[in-house]
């Protein structure tokens, strides 16, 4: 029986979903405005690993994970480059997609845009202002949080405490400090609404696309920890008065990926992007170096955790290359692997199954059948076997290294099992001298006959990719 951490009531439940063996399931998903980084890979590596291991589990999922097209950032940047918005988002849009299918995360079954979307998100706000949950001042529509009295519950903060620690604003509209828009007046940027030329909050745009493309109730709505306050809380009541029904039976929030000890993010600046990582480690070091740590917990990022999470992704992937697979497994395995992730998705021990098959395989023990249960599990975890390599022939070794010799001007003399190492020498030496451009030139040249660099703060490795 699957066990998952429920937000809503800070404790681990049985995961039971609305319809028998159905689940619908609903993450918050990018605002298209700059490229995706580290953060989000780690939002949606573990809520594709949730959607993988849910389907293995026999569910019919309906996985919907939205696309915010319209948001201050958007219209900031479109204005600053003198563009319309959808210029932005879909670059952006295109560039997520990119990241996303890079790091093997499967396509949802649903994927709205929120300017898809207007028509749903005007209707639900007039229907929180006809039943009195909503209220309009010069052309802004505010949700009363007051009269929701379970506001505060999903994030654990009780609305007295929240109103005590509220900031008031010099001639603020609202009638309470804790009221959050749901519709901005915007003449520039607008749409056409009962309350003039505007568009819509953040915090229903979610809500919106839910309703129509999930319904009422939902079985499990996700996302990262810093959103379940106040974007969930938010759509929470809105929906639950909007609906006059509960909106989702089971919250989930992964944790944060921290560099230094804090939160990764494009407002403090010290994020990495997906494709800046990619460039050093393979979409499969990086599920690794997700998947080893619980989801809810936060993970510190390091070239020495990623570099430990590439040599172990290899030695999964490639402990079965070459091997012809079949549809037979072992079973006890793989029930010790639906043990392991039926404890609130415990990654951590279902990885160490994984290893123990390579090892067993590395050792001929059982190998046809080892190799089949890894492949079968590890896909669900979403690892890239396509990406296995087959140990290089002297011959297949020499054609690589041959021609460096020349274009590096390397002594003949030298063992062509030191040709690289040669090399790198060499660029060590521009990089002394901050010679970037000949660093750069050099790994460039490496990279085009298949050999890769990778720079840690302990020297210069290589692999033959």
């Amino acid at each position: 029986m699957l066990k998952i951490y429920n937000t809503l009531s800070n404790k681990i439940e049985e995961f039971t979903p609305i319809e028998e063996n159905k689940v619908k399931m609903y993450v918050c998903g990018p605002t298209v405005y700059d490229n995706a980084h580290l953060g989000h890979a780690r939002c949606y590596i573990t809520w594709d690993t949730l959607y993988r291991y849910l389907k293995f589990k026999g569910y019919d999922v309906t996985y919907c994970r939205n696309v915010t097209d319209v948001d201050d950032k958007i219209l900031k940047k479109a204005d600053e480059q003198g563009v319309e918005p959808s210029v932005i988002t879909d670059k952006y849009y295109k560039s997520f997609i990119n990241s996303m299918n890079n790091l093997n995360i499967l396509k949802p079954d649903i994927e709205p845009r929120a300017t898809k979307t207007i028509g749903e998100m005007i209707a639900m706000v007039k229907k929180l202002e006809q039943e009195g949950f909503a209220y309009a001042i010069d052309g802004d529509v505010y949700f009363r949080v007051e009269k929701y009295k379970k506001y505060g519950e999903l994030s654990s903060q009780p609305i007295k405490d929240l109103l005590n620690g509220a900031r008031v604003e010099a001639n603020d509209k609202k009638e309470s400090p804790l009221d959050f828009a749901l519709w901005k007046k915007d003449e520039l940027h607008g749409y056409k609404s009962p309350w003039g030329i505007g568009r819509p909050g953040w915090h229903i745009e979610c809500s919106a696309m839910i309703k129509k493309h999930l319904g009422d109730t939902i079985d499990i709505h996700a996302g990262g920890a810093d959103l379940a306050f106040p974007h969930h809380e938010n759509e929470r009541a809105q929906s639950e008065c909007a609906n006059n029904c509960q909106f989702a039976k089971y919250w989930m929030h992964n944790g944060f990926v921290t560099i230094n000890k804090e939160k990764m993010s494009k407002s403090l600046n010290n994020f990495l992007t997906i494709d800046d990582v990619l460039k050093n480690y393979d979409t499969n070091a990086i599920r690794l170096f997700i998947l080893t740590n619980h989801y809810r917990m936060p993970v510190e990022f390091n070239d020495t955790a990623l570099s430990g999470a590439s040599s172990g992704a290899k030695r999964l992937i490639n402990s079965i290359a070459g091997i012809e697979l079949t549809n037979e497994y072992d079973n006890e395995i793989v029930k010790e692997f639906e043990n392991a992730m039926d404890e609130d998705l415990n990654t951590s021990k279902a990885l160490a199954i994984l290893f123990k098959l390579a090892d067993k395989i590395r050792k001929n023990e059982n190998k046809q059948i080892n190799a089949n249960t890894l492949a079968y599990l590890g896909s669900t975890l979403g690892f890239d076997f396509s990406l296995s390599q087959k140990e290089l022939t002297d011959e297949e070794f020499e054609k690589i290294i041959e021609p460096l010799y020349e274009e590096f001007n390397i002594d003949k003399s030298i063992d062509k099992n030191n040709v690289i190492n040669e090399i790198i020498k060499i660029r060590k030496i521009a990089r002394d001298n901050k010679d970037w451009a000949k660093s750069d030139e050099i790994r460039d040249k490496l990279l085009a006959h298949k050999v890769q660099l990778k720079d840690t703060k302990d020297g210069t490795t290589w692999q033959i990719i």
